[in-house]
């Protein structure tokens, strides 16, 4: 399996609710750079959360790598979720390469559970931050850190 874990782009920093912020003009630009490291790759589904900049973020990516299938969004990658429940979602799921379109705290604390197995160390990512995760299977402690980019 290979998972991409993308923090969206730079937001806005008010909105009349956390989930309506949108992209600023640099966060697009942020987007599109970290786009570019996912051309050629072999995506087959793009998962993102339903708040709006991660929906304009998962919109460009989307975009720019001209993906066949839409994205899909899932309330399992909002800011507070538990990482678990998305270890959980994506077994259940059994899809090969993912790309997850979500947030701080979540992105970071997922990437340090896939990766040690435990949520003592999550892995700082900035807006827009990409990382690329390869193991057999979406488990606690099961995946290898190949990469994390930084727009």
């Amino acid at each position: 399996m290979k998972l991409w874990i993308l923090r969206h782009g730079e937001a806005q920093g008010h909105a009349a609710q956390d989930s309506l912020r949108e992209l600023t003009d640099h966060g697009r630009e942020q987007v599109l750079r970290s786009a570019a490291h996912l051309l050629g790759e072999p995506l087959t589904v793009l998962f993102a959360s339903p708040y709006v900049r991660a929906q304009q973020t998962a919109g460009i990516v989307h975009e720019a790598l001209a993906l066949e299938r839409p994205i899909v969004t899932v309330p399992w990658l909002t800011p507070e979720t538990d990482p678990g429940e998305v270890i959980s979602q994506l077994d259940a799921l059994a899809e090969d390469n993912v790309l997850l379109v979500s947030h701080q705290p979540l992105v970071g604390a997922l990437v340090g559970l896939l990766e040690n197995g435990h949520l003592k160390t999550p892995r700082a990512m900035d807006t827009a931050s990409l990382a690329v995760l390869e193991g057999e299977w979406p488990l606690a402690g099961l995946l290898t850190v190949k990469a994390v980019h930084h727009a």
